[in-house]
């Protein structure tokens, strides 16, 4: 047990892999490919929508949104992950702890926000497709962008905000390589249920209703698509959303499992919840260019475009 101790003043200290820190040097091996990965896969990606005039539609507009949220998400985490895996660098000050925690989580947000963007999209364009480009004008797309930064700042500022207010006398020690939202909560001494219900409604009225719209925007997506009298016609249309279907799985499904291993894997080994936290930062931005350029021709052939122009 520590003393009380007020905000301003606290070290946390980070915890890398537990049980495994002798193998901390070769465990940072993939996670540095996986950071390369990232943020070579959506540079190049964000470079190829910027240069090429037949990527300026609305489609790939959202998906630079997508690769700037995910260039976002993997820099927040880097420098704390790396820095534990290679120097044992534990200590980060509370005021930083709270600065990475918003990161991390207003990028969470903002990739939730543009996928729910990116199947609006998709819904348009399949339903409504000689009224797409007049639905989807570029004000419009702008517009969509700066209202999903506005609403991820005035959704997460009071949930970061409010951590300002605890007392923290318990152990300093987080159980993450980078600064988690309950995780802080849990080293508190103080009353914490105002900052759980905060925390909570955030992520509900974020996140869990962009899951809903997302479901919901795929029903219609579908009826549209069973309307459609050629059922090669109908594969064609519905196989312009297989890239998009897949990002969706690729930010879910590691989300709900790390809520999972939370609730349900207790007696799970701490490596197990260390590396399933780790990895569920890491497996969106390193998949999504890897699922565009695969699934997508244009981005395909305007990434081979330009590093081909390099050779």
């Amino acid at each position: 047990m520590g003393s009380n101790t007020t905000s301003p003043s606290i070290i946390f200290l980070l915890t890398g892999v537990p049980g495994l820190e002798a193998l901390h040097t070769w465990i940072s091996i993939p996670f540095c490919l996986l950071y390369a990965t990232s943020l070579s896969g959506n540079s190049l990606i964000l470079f190829a929508i910027v240069t090429q005039p037949s990527l300026h539609e609305p489609m790939y507009y959202f998906l630079s949104m997508l690769s700037t949220t995910d260039l976002g998400l993997s820099i927040s985490t880097l420098v704390t992950m790396l820095g534990i895996f290679w120097f044992n660098a534990r200590e980060i000050s509370f005021n930083a702890c709270l600065s990475q925690m918003f990161f991390i989580k207003f990028f969470t947000v903002m990739e939730s926000s543009v996928l729910l963007a990116m199947a609006f999209d998709r819904f348009v364009a399949i339903s409504n497709p000689l009224r797409y480009a007049t639905i989807l004008t570029d004000s419009r797309i702008a517009q969509i962008g700066v209202a999903i930064v506005i609403r991820g700042t005035l959704m997460l500022t009071p949930m970061v905000a409010l951590l300002k207010r605890l007392s923290y006398c318990r152990s300093h020690v987080l159980h993450h390589s980078y600064c988690y939202h309950p995780d802080v909560m849990r080293l508190s001494c103080t009353d914490t249920r105002i900052n759980s219900a905060v925390g909570l409604t955030a992520m509900v009225s974020t996140v869990g209703v962009d899951s809903v719209l997302i479901l919901l925007s795929y029903v219609l997506i579908i009826k549209t698509v069973l309307s459609i009298a050629s059922s090669e016609e109908r594969k064609k249309t519905f196989s312009t959303c297989i890239s998009h279907i897949v990002a969706v799985a690729v930010f879910y499904i590691p989300l709900i499992s790390l809520s999972f291993v939370h609730r349900f894997g207790k007696q799970a080994p701490a490596y197990v919840h260390t590396l399933i936290a780790n990895t569920y930062l890491l497996i969106p931005p390193v998949m999504n260019p890897i699922i565009y350029s695969v699934k997508t021709k244009q981005i395909r052939r305007a990434v081979i475009k330009i590093l081909h122009s390099k050779e």
